[in-house]
């Protein structure tokens, strides 16, 4: 178990940690992946497992007629799909708990689509990596246990598009080669609309499939690395960051209409008032998602916040305040005058947002167990959250805070 020491601010994009700190009035990121590369959980040196075995699929599913009122998920790497002796876990997991859902990579940090997608342009981009070699089949093993389905898709932070097309990626001034974070991953240019599309093809290509629902990650602009050498050939610098995502946002809502989206920001959403420089606003979510998820990891706030030396040790009041905070933020949104007008118009496009928080069941900053997990849920179910979604990036979950059923 690692502890965070020192006066440290964290925020969290699904798959990677970002730490924010600031020494004499100046503030930086630095990033701290928390992916869950394949060597991280399949067998050590074996990165195309033997368990993983192709053959034909069965025909594509259609969403669970019924789906559960409030989704109680957890989330599963494509790796871990693939390999059944390791998704059998997680299935009783769901079988014999609270859980009701399970959120499965489908394109992950590395950018590639871990299925075998019908997709020209994942042809060209030689973006396949089939570790889910029977994505129907998966699908219809986990609807006949009532189980809803959630694809997760990593935007932006995309190294396998920013290859095969450079002309998205985001670039080096002092070089022109594609820029690279503190993770050395590369990026797509976040105002990119050709960018844009690949990903919305790939969300209706998985919604085809049987999918419930549609997570988006990594929608959000850079956040580390050497930031002040890293030219955008689409983002228009003199514009707000805010605005770009806003417009993406907006894209997804009327592109995927039907669709079931959800969208996952930084915890510090919850509280914060500007775009913390990556273009992200709790706001703008709302009216564009059926479902916002702020990742409010206890682990991942400043020594101080809340008034609590050690935030990670205090997840019910961390989660309950950051959620209290978004619940507000959600209420006013849809009473504002504006929005009610909008929502009343026969044609409106308007969704109506309900907020469902990752929560953290890693250790980091204290010895998350079962206690420390239930906290979290409790706090999140205080705060009229519409459900939550426990994030391990090694898919092993504490199945003792959860009700047995």
């Amino acid at each position: 178990m690692k502890y965070l020491l020192g006066a440290l601010f964290l925020a969290v994009s699904g798959a990677g940690f970002f730490l924010f700190w600031r020494a004499d009035n100046v503030s930086e990121f630095a990033f701290f992946s928390a992916s869950t590369t394949p060597a991280e959980v399949q067998p050590a040196g074996n990165p195309k497992n033997s368990e993983i075995k192709p053959g034909a699929d069965i025909e594509p599913q259609k969403p669970l007629v019924n789906p559960p009122a409030e989704i109680k998920a957890v989330y599963a790497t494509s790796w871990v799909a693939g390999t059944p002796s390791m998704f059998e876990r997680l299935v009783n997991i769901a079988k014999t708990t609270e859980i009701n859902a399970i959120v499965i990579d489908v394109k992950d940090y590395s950018g590639y689509v871990a299925y075998d997608i019908k997709n020209d342009a994942a042809e060209r981009y030689k973006a396949k990596e089939i570790r889910i070699p029977k994505i129907n089949s998966l699908i219809k093993r986990l609807h006949d246990g009532n189980i809803y389905v959630i694809a997760r898709i990593s935007v932006f932070q995309d190294p396998r598009l920013a290859a095969a097309r450079p002309d998205l990626a985001v670039k080096s001034k002092k070089n022109g080669k594609t820029w690279r974070d503190k993770k050395n991953l590369s990026w797509v240019d976040a105002a990119s609309e050709e960018a844009w599309e690949y990903n919305i093809a790939v969300a209706k290509d998985a919604a085809g499939r049987g999918f419930d629902e549609i997570n988006f990650d990594y929608i959000r602009f850079p956040s580390d690395g050497n930031l002040n050498d890293a030219d955008f050939p689409f983002w228009n610098e003199k514009s707000p960051r805010r605005e770009t995502l806003q417009k993406f946002f907006r894209r997804l809502n009327e592109e995927l209409s039907g669709i079931p989206i959800s969208a996952d920001l930084f915890g510090l959403t919850t509280t914060g008032a500007d775009d913390l420089g990556i273009g992200q606003v709790l706001e703008d979510a709302f009216g564009n998602f059926d479902y916002v998820a702020p990742m409010v990891y206890p682990s991942h706030f400043a020594n101080g916040t809340f008034g609590f030396k050690n935030p990670a040790a205090h997840p019910y009041e961390v989660v309950k305040n950051s959620m209290e905070s978004a619940s507000k933020r959600l209420d006013a949104f849809y009473n504002a005058t504006t929005t009610r007008a909008e929502i009343n118009n026969s044609n409106s496009a308007v969704r109506f947002s309900k907020l469902r928080p990752w929560l953290q069941d890693f250790d980091l900053g204290a010895d998350y167990d079962a206690k420390m997990v239930k906290a979290q849920i409790e706090a999140s179910a205080e705060a009229k959250s519409a459900g939550w979604m426990l994030w391990d990036p090694k898919n092993v979950y504490t199945k003792e805070a959860l009700i047995s059923e």
